[in-house]
């Protein structure tokens, strides 16, 4: 299948470089140089304008920072650019109202659309073990399968248009929340005489159970290997983190919807990230506290 990517970045780079290593043909965009170096040593064709990445595509992939750059991407070099009945895949992370816009006017305009959001951070999207939460009617899901498996572990319907985008919001508003639990539970333990590695052979295998804890220790030198190992480089940055308990914070005030935890997992974050952490990846909340 021709597919284009457009957007290179710490995750898209990775996605792109899978689909071409599953046989397809990816015409790659992004303004970096480095980023499209990097994708053409990845077996992709690199492209230097959008309308010339899409001119021929069967499906066209955007994985960009958000909603504002997503709907001038989609509006200015997709949408009549791309030919007609093309399939639109945005695997960004956005706002739900301009997921739904966008799939209405590529709707309109003759395309199928999903919004299709990721869980699994930079290792994941080079490994292809992303986990993808896909938003749009069913058949256009069922188009939009054959090009994020080569990406994913699991790809889910998470229902109409911008659905994915309210379960990525929720998914990461949780792990925001645990994060922060489980390093405030390390701590108490270190600060209290508990060894930490205890505490984690014990916590990992009783009901503190997590993934924040078991898979993603933030504590350098216990449990299982993370960027808390190398200084906390690498990983799931905590603006990014914020960027996404923004949006939630966002859509609770839109819905009504109680979201007390959340909100003060923001307010933590927004300090970290005033602190100087925003470049770090989010289990850095450790060192804090």
């Amino acid at each position: 299948m021709k597919i284009a990517f457009i957007g290179l970045g710490n995750m898209g780079g990775g996605m792109a470089a899978n689909l071409a290593k599953a046989g397809h043909e990816v015409a790659a965009f992004d303004l970096s140089e480095e980023a499209l170096a990097r994708a053409a040593e990845n077996g992709c064709t690199m492209f230097t304008a959008v309308p010339e990445a899409v001119a021929d595509a069967e499906a066209v992939v955007t994985m960009l920072p958000n909603g504002a750059i997503v709907k001038a991407v989609l509006t200015n070099d997709v949408i009549g650019k791309a030919p007609k009945g093309a399939l639109l895949l945005d695997c960004s992370t956005i706002d739900v109202a301009t997921a739904r816009e966008m799939i209405e006017t590529a709707t309109k305009a003759g395309y199928d659309m999903v919004d299709a959001p990721v869980s699994g951070g930079i290792a994941a999207a080079n490994g292809g073990n992303l986990t993808f939460m896909v938003g749009g009617t069913a058949s256009a899901f069922e188009r939009a399968k054959p090009v994020l498996e080569p990406m994913a572990k699991a790809v889910i319907r998470a229902g109409d248009a911008g659905a994915g985008q309210v379960a990525k919001m929720c998914n990461n508003m949780l792990l925001a929340a645990h994060m922060i639990g489980t390093c405030e539970a390390m701590k108490l333990a270190e600060r209290n005489g508990l060894d930490p590695q205890t505490f984690y052979d014990i916590s990992s295998k009783s009901t503190g159970y997590c993934w924040s804890l078991n898979d993603y220790t933030p504590v350098p030198g216990v449990g299982s290997a993370s960027p808390a190992d190398n200084d906390y480089a690498g990983g799931f940055a905590v603006a990014l983190m914020l960027k996404d308990l923004r949006l939630a914070m966002a859509a609770a005030d839109d819905s009504g919807a109680k979201v007390d935890l959340g909100r003060k997992a923001t307010e933590i974050y927004e300090a970290a990230d005033k602190a100087g952490l925003g470049g770090k990846d989010f289990g850095s909340i450790f060192t804090t506290l």
